[in-house]
């Protein structure tokens, strides 16, 4: 049953067996759009995920006056790069740019430091959740680097107010604790710089995998970086080359499939990523290993079977973008399942932590919360309807325990269009194809 705000997933009596293939990586995808809206020349990207986060990243692009040229049904992008100098022109009758960011964290994030480095005034905004992500410690790092960059507001959130006249270089200091994101904006911007940029990591660093692909990507694209572990990472100016890109699969939406398999005792295939994929949340598929599965890793793809699963006792602060998903696994494993050190899940599209309590306790599943996390008992879920949030990662996890349990209905399916439009769709045909 499918109504424009509600979707009840139909149970399955049988194992979810074949291969799926997720969209491309939203992560992926939005850092190769501004790396190559920075670069020198025309970038030819393929395997682009087409989602409303990435449509709020390349409308902005267009809007600072980069051509971004896309052909939706084939995956593939052209951007012309700018050469590090973006423009900051305003529509007729504006004083300033203006970038409408919804509750793409990424996106806002991203192109702050981006539009730091032209010549004028841009003003980032979102939706009402937006405005309570923080983002100051962004806009405090930039402004040690010479940038007038403010909260409209006051409070550490969007509305953000840069009034740019390039990023001047030199010594950072910026925390690591709230969102890799703040330093992944600020090591994309800084090889446009006027001169070297020095970063020095204030407390732990977290979503280091994050932060790895980022420098993944701009090595891809021209620009290497110094780094001493995780605590300091030096940039001397450089010019990006544009180049030919390819996007892997979104390893996030490929653990729903994963997920799918520990769940029904299937076999789920994933072509297009490995143990050496750029994204930190192929490891998931570890998670599921602790659990009980069996993982196969091949040169270009995953699989995971199901078998019977165990509770376990987890850190994935590396990986919390998943940690909904084991969450819905957790309630078919023998014993409790411990989720740590993920507070900075807090400030996501929602309070994540306290969502996924909610949902569990609305199915009648027991749960206790911590500040950095949460214990999931396992349980014979009743029938409820599912709060998303505006969250697309609530709606896709919390569909997997319906594959098992009868009356699991999602509210506001279509959320799910921030990074995979067609979700549901490509689960029914999976189920369809595994009868």
């Amino acid at each position: 049953m499918t109504t424009a705000d509600l979707y009840e997933v139909q149970p399955v009596q049988y194992s979810l067996t074949g291969e799926i293939q997720p969209p491309g990586s939203k992560s992926i995808t939005n850092r190769a759009f501004i790396i190559a809206a920075l670069a020198e020349g025309t970038s030819h990207l393929t395997g682009v995920l087409h989602s409303r986060d990435t449509e709020v990243m390349v409308e902005s692009l267009r809007k600072l006056g980069i051509e971004v040229e896309q052909n939706l049904k084939a995956c593939t992008a052209t951007i012309t790069g700018c050469g590090g100098n973006p423009e900051l022109k305003p529509a007729s009758g504006q004083e300033q740019v203006e970038l409408y960011l919804e509750n793409s964290g990424t996106s806002i994030r991203f192109l702050t430091a981006l539009v730091a480095l032209g010549q004028g005034a841009c003003r980032l905004d979102g939706i009402e959740r937006m405005r309570e992500r923080p983002i100051e410690d962004l806009l405090d790092a930039l402004r040690q680097l010479g940038v007038d960059s403010q909260s409209e507001l006051g409070t550490g959130c969007p509305p953000v107010l840069v009034k740019a006249k390039g990023i001047q270089g030199g010594r950072v200091e910026i925390a690591g604790n709230l969102s890799s994101q703040y330093l992944s904006a600020l090591l994309m911007a800084a090889p446009a710089a006027k001169a070297a940029v020095d970063v020095a990591i204030k407390g732990e660093l977290v979503s280091i995998p994050y932060v790895e692909m980022t420098l993944k990507v701009m090595e891809s694209f021209g620009v290497p970086c110094e780094q001493s572990g995780t605590e300091h990472f030096h940039i001397s100016p450089h010019t990006y080359q544009a180049k030919n890109y390819h996007i892997e699969p979104d390893a996030s939406a490929a653990s729903y499939f994963f997920a799918a398999a520990a769940i029904t005792g299937g076999e789920i295939t994933i072509p297009g990523l490995s143990r050496n994929s750029l994204q930190g949340d192929v490891l998931f598929a570890e998670a599921l290993e602790q659990m009980g599965c069996q993982v196969n890793w091949n040169e270009n793809s995953i699989t995971v079977k199901g078998g019977p699963l165990r509770g376990i006792d987890i850190d994935m602060n590396a990986i919390s973008d998943t940690a909904q998903t084991l969450s819905a696994v957790a309630l078919f494993a023998e014993g409790p399942t411990r989720i740590r050190n993920v507070e900075h899940m807090r400030h996501k599209e929602t309070d994540r932590v306290e969502a996924i309590a909610n949902e569990m306790r609305r199915m009648e599943i027991q749960v206790d919360v911590y500040p950095d996390g949460l214990t999931i008992y396992p349980g014979k879920p009743q029938p409820a309807v599912i709060e998303t949030y505006d969250d697309h990662r609530m709606a896709m996890s919390f569909a997997l325990v319906g594959l098992r349990h009868p009356g699991i209905k999602i509210a506001d399916p279509g959320c799910t269009s921030k990074t995979y439009p067609h979700f549901f769709s490509d689960l029914e045909k999976l189920c369809a194809q595994s009868q």
